[in-house]
């Protein structure tokens, strides 16, 4: 190991250290708030919106002030404390700089929750302070996970609760491996194939849509599609320890980050189940067809 890559680990956890103790006293401070929860909803929720916010800018600045990653974003502009479902393509970890980039934006960050593992639910600290906060977690078996679901789209619907409700699609993270096998399926079972992209699982967006359309003040789907490249390889994002150590992400190290966002009315989406499958695999091709037009773009810089 070089001097340099000495000192750029230093440098991480000098960074580091301070964030990972504030969010152990972040989970705590929401997992006692986990019992109130159940007499006191909104403010607990409001509560918690407010310390994950603290949390999430904090990394979101080591990121992209003090690490240099710079995130480039197009399409749609997102209007100001909108509530909305939010889809997206899963590549790497930092895909959450990419989406937290356009929360903070448009005024949101404290309000994002994302579909998390219900084995989170029981480990101590973490698990409960998601669990407060809302966030659904669940097992990807939607008729096991109805109770949650319920639970959590009550909270949107009924209470009216403003939530960017964030879902990576795909269910795990894109690899050459997982493309091929997508192609394999999509190949036997007579879907479009996706560039760049795996599949997406339809049955969770279906659930949600169907769900929070019936919430007035959630107005919207935000379709977002999430690109890097590295040394002229696309899609090569940097690794979770990269992303906090290294200074100049994008101008010493040469990473790109990009984000595109599409916002769709929920309103002007089918209506039915069957529908809303097609909608999504339309999009999803679009997302491919998007990022091989951002790959021939990066190529020729």
């Amino acid at each position: 190991m070089s001097i340099g890559d000495v000192l750029t680990n230093i440098r991480g956890i000098i960074l580091f250290i301070p964030w990972a103790l504030y969010l152990v006293i972040m989970d705590l401070v929401l997992s006692l708030l986990l019992p109130f929860s159940f007499f006191f909803p909104n403010a607990v929720y409001d509560a918690s919106s407010f310390v994950a916010f603290t949390n999430w800018n904090w990394i979101q600045c080591i990121f992209e002030v003090f690490n240099g990653g710079k995130i480039t974003m197009s399409g749609d502009t997102l209007p100001e404390g909108e509530s909305a479902i939010v889809i997206s393509n899963h590549v790497s970890w930092t895909d959450f700089y990419m989406i937290q980039a356009l929360a903070i934006r448009a005024g949101m960050l404290g309000r994002c929750r994302w579909f998390s593992k219900i084995e989170l639910r029981w480990v101590p600290l973490l698990g409960w302070g998601i669990w407060a906060m809302g966030m659904p977690m669940v097992s990807r078996q939607w008729t096991k996970d109805k109770k949650e679901l319920d639970r959590v789209f009550a909270g949107i619907t009924q209470r009216k609760w403003p939530t960017w409700l964030i879902s990576f699609s795909e269910a795990t993270r894109y690899t050459p491996k997982k493309a091929e096998e997508t192609k394999n399926w999509c190949k036997a079972n007579d879907r479009p194939i996706p560039r760049h992209l795996l599949y997406p699982r339809t049955k969770g967006f279906v659930t949600t849509v169907q769900h929070l359309r019936k919430a007035k003040h959630m107005k919207a789907v935000y379709d977002m599609t999430i690109a890097y490249e590295h040394n002229h390889k696309f899609l090569e994002a940097p690794t979770i320890w990269e992303s906090l150590a290294n200074g100049g992400l994008s101008t010493k190290k040469g990473y790109r980050f990009h984000v595109h966002v599409r916002r769709f009315l929920l309103a002007d989406l089918p209506e039915s189940d069957a529908e809303l499958v097609k909608w999504l695999e339309t999009r999803w091709v679009e997302k491919g067809e998007y990022l091989e037009e951002k790959r021939e773009e990066w190529a020729r810089l």
